[in-house]
């Protein structure tokens, strides 16, 4: 125990996996804060829409040869929620659909890119790394951390002052439309902050695991306690908590960084749900 303590306080000294620390703190806490709404809003499955596109997005930044593929890939993903926004509310094309096709599309082209294209021998262990995390979250540049923290702490400031709005458009969009709250503005509002979580995670989970960091904290908050505001806090706290752990783990053991913080996020939801079993499964209905 004490060889393990010792190896992780040596770990801990180091700036990349400080870095590395800073950055999987902020991307947990930021994607939880609107996990609880997609949840309750039952588009949760958006996370894995846009995880597609934006790794079709950046299969072409690679191929173009750009370093700064953010500037890439983060315009396309916003654009992508505001489609999918747009689309979902077509009759003719729902929303499950809509995500359904820009998912498969952008995975199947991204992939089908970097096959024509590719730069590296190594095309399916460079596609499997971009798809379940790889050990990018330990090889951030300065540069790197602090546009993270920038995007987060906007992300976070957003979240703060239309709290009541998100509120109300979560339980009864149809109320809140009838009483003057423009729902379409700040559906789109909520739908790019999406998208920024979204490119913001990959480096943390992958593309394929970035619903698990927005999914499980909040069904497990959701397993205990009934009010959104205190499942919100409480999926802030499973989130950040599980994403350190899976980290220093990932650390330690050797293993993948997405594939480890998502099995610790099943692990404290499997826990949340048999204590919730006997606690009679609330539900959320309330604001405080």
């Amino acid at each position: 125990m004490q060889e393990i303590l010792d190896t992780l306080l040596m770990y801990l000294s180091r700036p990349f996996v400080q870095y590395a620390l800073i950055v999987g703190v902020l991307i947990a806490l930021c994607s939880s804060l609107l996990g609880v709404t997609l949840v309750l809003k039952r588009f949760s499955f958006v996370g894995d829409g846009l995880s597609h596109v934006a790794f079709g997005a950046m299969c072409v930044a690679q191929v173009a040869g750009l370093s700064k593929n953010m500037f890439i890939i983060m315009p396309v993903t916003i654009l992508a929620a505001v489609l999918l926004l747009r689309v979902g509310k077509n009759t003719k094309v729902k929303g499950d659909a809509a995500i359904a096709m820009v998912s498969v599309a952008a995975l199947a082209f991204g992939y089908l890119i970097v096959n024509l294209y590719a730069s590296s021998p190594n095309v399916s262990g460079d596609v499997c790394s971009s798809l379940f995390g790889s050990t990018s979250i330990l090889t951030l540049k300065p540069e790197e951390v602090w546009l993270c923290v920038g995007l987060s702490l906007g992300v976070v400031l957003f979240f703060i002052l239309f709290y009541n709005r998100i509120f109300a458009i979560t339980f009864d969009e149809n109320f809140s439309k009838a009483v003057g709250t423009k729902t379409d503005m700040h559906n789109l509002f909520v739908a790019i902050v999406i998208a920024v979580i979204i490119v913001l995670a990959m480096n943390l989970v992958g593309s394929l695991l970035i619903s698990a960091l927005i999914v499980f904290p909040a069904l497990s908050a959701m397993r205990l306690f009934n009010s959104f505001k205190t499942v919100t806090i409480v999926s802030a706290i499973f989130s950040v908590v599980c994403t350190v752990i899976g980290l220093l783990a990932s650390i330690l053991m050797g293993t993948p960084v997405g594939a480890t913080i998502v099995a610790i996020d099943v692990i404290l939801f499997a826990t949340c749900f048999v204590i919730g079993l006997f606690k009679g499964g609330l539900k959320i209905g309330k604001a405080g």
